[in-house]
């Protein structure tokens, strides 16, 4: 195993694959699971921000969406435990022998994601925008119809390009799980000075051992007015002992109690939601804050009915 700077294992291997195969099956290992924890606070806010801004259809960018988890989820209504389900056990060699099937090609996999696509009516209506240094997770993405367009830079290292502006232009939503502390303020800035004069709301899933203060001073910068959610969130296992000890280090050093949390085999995350400074009702006050985590994430609408024919991703017409 490799490990970076902060003492985590590195997982970059798993980003660069023609399909998401590789990718599902390291992190199903892990137990990785906060994209399923964050789909409902993401649901709740996307519909806030319609109602609010009277906006019918968000457009939502994902920060280091990878293969378009994130708009899978949101977007078709499926589960991670049905994508883990299509991409480690679908149509893979079964045995060996005269018997024995071949595992499907990328083509076949990607031509069935399409299906997915295209046989899901959209549990709500929003367009989705991927961010992500990886070209292969993103052009797959796209193509598979998860992601309705997508922006291949590092903006830690470069402005956007003109082209990349123009695609960030309008946004409403910033979202993100897990790439903070690697993607900084740097990145955010540049972000928010594209989108236009109408700032988005932004809600981002961040890891414990990250600080998450220097982003918020950023955004404060730009006008915006942080809180932070009490609740924590499973993000995966650790990969093996030496990350434990590594990251559990890293946190003593930060002044980050991992007592209960850390300490007991996993990750974790804390939300942090941002909003323009004067947004309407906002900044939530403590207690509205209180009450709207005390019950658990909160619940997602209903789908809609599907049209006839398939109704999982993983019974698609053939």
């Amino acid at each position: 195993m490799r490990f970076d700077a902060t003492g985590k294992v590195t997982l970059d291997h798993i980003y660069n694959g023609p399909d998401p195969r590789a990718y599902f099956r390291e992190l199903r290992e892990l137990d990785y699971c906060v994209p399923q924890q964050a789909k409902p606070y993401f649901a709740k806010l996307i519909e806030e921000y319609r109602d609010v801004r009277q906006v019918a259809v968000p457009k939502v960018l994902d920060i280091g969406c990878s293969y378009g988890i994130n708009a899978a989820l949101l977007k078709y209504d499926v589960t991670m435990d049905a994508l883990y389900a299509r991409y480690c056990d679908e149509h893979l060699a079964a045995g060996s022998g005269a018997g024995a099937r071949a595992e499907e090609t990328s083509e076949a996999l990607l031509a069935r994601d399409r299906k997915l696509a295209r046989a899901h009516t959209p549990a709500r209506p929003v367009r989705f925008v991927g961010l992500d240094t990886s070209g292969s997770a993103l052009g797959y993405a796209l193509e598979a119809g998860f992601l309705d367009d997508a922006v291949h830079a590092d903006l830690e290292q470069d402005d956007p390009s003109p082209r990349a502006r123009a695609q960030f232009a309008g946004t409403d939503l910033v979202i993100s799980t897990g790439c903070i502390g690697y993607v900084t303020e740097r990145t955010l800035a540049r972000i928010v000075r594209s989108t236009g004069e109408r700032r988005p709301w932004m809600a981002h899933f961040v890891l414990r051992m990250f600080p998450f203060d220097p982003v918020e001073r950023a955004l404060e910068e730009l006008g915006y007015s942080t809180v932070r959610v009490d609740d924590v969130f499973r993000q995966r296992r650790f990969a093996s002992p030496q990350e434990q000890t590594q990251v559990l280090e890293t946190m003593k050093e930060a002044g980050v109690d991992a007592d209960g949390l850390e300490a007991d085999g996993w990750l974790y995350a804390r939300l942090y939601l941002s909003r323009p400074s004067g947004t309407a009702g906002w900044p939530w006050s403590p207690e509205r804050l209180a009450r709207e985590t005390a019950a658990g994430p909160p619940r997602e609408p209903a789908a809609p009915a599907a049209p006839a024919g398939p109704t999982t991703p993983t019974d698609e017409p053939e």
